[in-house]
C-alpha cells in the first residue's frame, strides 16, 4: 500500500509525463487501492483525531460505529504501528465514495466534483459533460459511475475501459465492471480545460435620492456634477448642503434633459449627471473692468470663475 507522501508525489510526475490527464487520474486512483473508507470523508489523512472528527459528525448507525471499531488506535493513547493503514509508518488518507472521485479529479484537474452526496453529484449539471444509462457509457473515457436505487444514487466510483475503481469496503479495483452500475458522467474537466464560472459583471452602487435639505458627501458630489455642467448651485457652490439654489439647478438640469421636473436627484437624475460631458469651458480676458463691473459680469454666467491679473 502507497503513503499518501508517495501519491501526492506521483501525481505531480504523471502531469509532466505527458498523458492525457484522465488516464493520469486512472492511474492515481489505482495507487490509492487499499486505503481505508471512512463515511463523509473526502482524503484526509489515516489518523485518529480525524477519525474521531468524522465519527463526532455522523449520525448513529453501522457507518458510525465502523469509523470506531475499524480504527485500533481511535482514541488517541496508543499507537497506530501495526496498523494497515499505516504502513511502514506512513499516513495514507480515508474516503466515502464520493469523497473519493471528488478528491482524485481534485488532485489532477484542480477542479471540485460539487454536491454533497452522490446524488447531489449526479443533479449538478455543471459537473458533467455527457452523461447517461450504463449501457451507453463511452469505453475510452474515464467516468465517475452511479447506481441509482428509486431516485436516489446511492454509489459512486470510477470507470474507464470497463475496469472500476471504488471507495466502499475500502478503495478497490476491479478488472471488469460489476453490473449494480446504472449510469455514468463524464466529468467538465476530463480534456483537461477546468471550467470557470463568469465573472458577474459588478452592480453600481445605488447612489441616495437627494433632495432639499439633504446634506454630505452625495450632495457635494451632485452640486460640483452640476457645476462642471454650467448650472448655479449659489453663492457657496459645492458646499454639501442642498438648498434652495441647488434644487434649482437640479430643476433645470431636469428641464434641459427630458426628465421630471421636481428638483429631487433620484437615480435616473443620477445617471444623467453620470453620463453628461461638462459643461465647455472658455477663457475670456476683458481689461480694464473695476472689481463691481466684473462681478456684475460674472454674476450673469452661472459657473463662471473670475481671476485677476495683475501687473
Amino acid at each position: 500500500m502507497y503513503s499518501a507522501n508517495y501519491v501526492a508525489n506521483k501525481v505531480e510526475e504523471l502531469k509532466k509525463s505527458g498523458n492525457p490527464l484522465q488516464w493520469v487520474a486512472w492511474q492515481i486512483a489505482l495507487l490509492c487501492v487499499g486505503w481505508a473508507y471512512v463515511f463523509g470523508a473526502r482524503g484526509e489523512y489515516c489518523t485518529p483525531a480525524n477519525r474521531r472528527a468524522r465519527y463526532n459528525g455522523t449520525k448513529e448507525g453501522k457507518d458510525k460505529d465502523n469509523i470506531k471499531s475499524k480504527c485500533k488506535n481511535f482514541d488517541g493513547t496508543g499507537s497506530c504501528s501495526g496498523c494497515k493503514w499505516f504502513s511502514g509508518g506512513a499516513r495514507t488518507r480515508f474516503f466515502d465514495c464520493r469523497g473519493f472521485t471528488y478528491w482524485v479529479l481534485l488532485q489532477v484537474f484542480g477542479w471540485k466534483l460539487m454536491g454533497a452526496g452522490a446524488t447531489s453529484q449526479w443533479k449538478t449539471e455543471s459537473n458533467w459533460k455527457a452523461k447517461g444509462e450504463i449501457a451507453t457509457m463511452p469505453k475510452d473515457t474515464l467516468c465517475c459511475l452511479f447506481v441509482r436505487k428509486g431516485k436516489t444514487m446511492e454509489h459512486t466510483g470510477f470507470g474507464y475501459n470497463n475496469e472500476t475503481i471504488e471507495c466502499s469496503a475500502g478503495v478497490q479495483h476491479f478488472t471488469t465492471r460489476n453490473k449494480k452500475w446504472t449510469h455514468w458522467g463524464v466529468p467538465v474537466c476530463i480534456d483537461g480545460t477546468v471550467p470557470t464560472s463568469p465573472t458577474p459583471t459588478p452592480t453600481p452602487p445605488t447612489k441616495p435620492t437627494l433632495r432639499r435639505g439633504s446634506r454630505g458627501e452625495y450632495v457635494t458630489l451632485a452640486q460640483t456634477q452640476l457645476i462642471q455642467k454650467g448650472y448655479d448651485c449659489g453663492t457657496y457652490g459645492a458646499d454639501g448642503q442642498f438648498g434652495a439654489a441647488t434644487e434649482q439647478a437640479v430643476r433645470s438640469f431636469q428641464h434641459d434633459h427630458g426628465l421630471t421636473v421636481d428638483g429631487v436627484i433620484g437615480q435616473k437624475t443620477w445617471a444623467a449627471l453620470d453620463s453628461t460631458e461638462p459643461a465647455a469651458k472658455y477663457t475670456i480676458t476683458i481689461p480694464h473692468l473695476s472689481k463691481s463691473q466684473a462681478d456684475a459680469l460674472i454674476s450673469q454666467y452661472p459657473g463662471s470663475i473670475m481671476t485677476e491679473e495683475r501687473g
